[in-house]
């Protein structure tokens, strides 16, 4: 198609009917693909935490010698093919591998991840056997079992859909009863085993939950690409939330507007697949949450970063301030002697005195020389007394040399909280209130033991 999408009226058209759903193939399609998308999103979690998460790549590539030795069986049996009968043969076969992989994991040292790449390959490769007997056997019956391979996601009818529904909504309810049980099992199986939960047979219930999901994958994406199904949707909520509840909610949510987009864009341009297309838009909403994300994301990893290296770069320069004052009695300080304070840039002070400024903290007298206002000399005096309250406990029980401790407070006295520094008050004896212990070290030798802080 060349052009944009909307520059005429017909394609507009169209593209409107296909975005309300006007038709009803375009129903059903998008209905069975965000089904689809979300129970894969619910299952996926609970395999990602388990960290099994390929194991929906080892089913679907199991499935296919399923698929293929019904399609025999029911060759010799003088049987016509049947997607029921089809369908069964894949789910035995995916069967039989997640056992084998629960069962190899068991018995061997091997690690899930060595585990499931055996069984991969070694059904995948009965299966392309398989297959090629099936090619040349000739007949017309054999016609339709890539689909089995690549999806039809676009050619999905009703009964799909309603096997799609009915066998999302049995995961779902087992999620649901079973969820407390599952999360336990994913993030410590030795304390679920303790109290009493049946870790082996929760796993056989996750493994039929994925055996399932696999199963109705089959028709819409075919069994190369049901791993992303599985895989992507909860590897994006993760960027998201760490709560496992909203985890759920959102890989389902992210599975099902992936499964829409994909299909809507696949009946834009006819000429795309549409189970490449619904992969293809789940990698790209897992992007966004890697870049967006609210909870792990890149841009708001970097801005809390960004946001700690200039309170800290703030917190050091004020208690120079104050130092510097102690050692040599003056309130003002220049610039260039604020450089001889620690290692760092001219750039980062200049980047520190403008940000201490703006919440008040410091008020430049003249260029080129500052000052600690009466609100800075309050929050110097507390890091001050926290540094050394940390300093004294360090030389106490760690046992850390008077020339090198001064380094190793300054890794910890920006997270002290009060319930931390009266102890800390307690076990060195210093009396409580706003004075600062004395320095066990000469103020001196700070800027030459310290390491570089950035400072914005």
């Amino acid at each position: 198609m060349s052009g944009p999408i909307l520059a005429t009226g017909p394609e507009t058209e169209g593209l409107l009917r296909i975005l309300l759903l006007q038709d009803f193939n375009t129903r059903i399609v998008v209905a069975g693909a965000m089904l689809l998308g979300a129970v894969g999103g619910l299952v996926g979690t609970f395999l990602m935490f388990r960290r099994r998460a390929l194991i929906g790549d080892v089913l679907g590539h199991a499935m296919l010698p399923g698929v293929a030795g019904a399609f025999l069986l029911l060759q010799v049996l003088g049987f016509e093919r049947n997607l029921p009968g089809l369908l069964t043969g894949g789910a035995v076969a995916a069967t039989l591998a997640g056992l084998m992989v629960l069962g190899l994991r068991k018995i061997t040292r091997l690690g899930d991840d060595a585990v499931m790449a055996i069984v991969l390959s070694g059904f995948f490769g009965f299966g392309v056997v398989l297959l090629s007997i099936v090619q040349t056997t000739g007949g017309g019956g054999q016609a339709g079992l890539e689909d089995f391979v690549f999806g039809k996601t676009a050619s999905m009818v009703t009964a799909d859909v309603v096997v799609i529904a009915i066998g999302g909504l049995g995961v779902a309810i087992v999620g649901s009863i079973l969820f407390k049980d599952l999360g336990l099992l994913c993030f410590d199986e030795s304390f679920s085993a303790s109290i009493g939960r049946p870790s082996g047979l929760l796993d056989l219930v996750l493994l039929t939950m994925a055996v399932l999901t696999a199963l109705i994958g089959l028709q819409a994406v075919g069994l190369v690409l049901v791993v992303a199904v599985m895989v992507i949707p909860p590897a994006a909520a993760r960027f998201i939330t760490d709560d496992l509840r909203k985890t759920v909610l959102w890989s389902s949510g992210i599975g099902a507007t992936g499964c829409w987009i994909g299909v809507t864009l696949s009946a834009v341009a006819p000429g795309l697949p549409a189970g490449a297309m619904i992969v293809l838009s789940m990698a790209g909403l897992f992007v966004v949450t890697l870049v967006l994300g609210g909870r792990r994301g890149l841009v708001p990893g970097w801005l809390l970063a960004r946001r700690v290296r200039r309170r800290v770069g703030r917190d050091h320069l004020l208690r120079s301030m104050l130092e510097h004052r102690e050692l040599t009695g003056e309130s003002e300080v220049a610039v260039e002697t604020i450089l001889g304070f620690r290692v760092w840039s001219a750039g980062e002070v200049s980047a520190s005195l403008r940000a201490g400024r703006r919440v008040g903290e410091v008020v430049e007298v003249e260029p080129g020389r500052w000052r600690l206002s009466e609100r800075g000399e309050l929050e110097a005096i507390a890091l001050v007394r926290n540094h050394r309250l940390w300093e004294y406990y360090l030389l106490r029980h760690a046992d850390i040399a008077a020339s090198h401790v001064d380094r190793a407070a300054d890794r910890i006295e920006h997270v002290l909280d009060p319930v931390l520094v009266r102890s800390l008050e307690v076990e060195v004896g210093a009396a409580i209130g706003a004075r600062a212990p004395e320095s066990p070290h000469p103020l001196g030798d700070v800027a030459s033991v310290e390491e570089p802080e950035p400072g914005g």
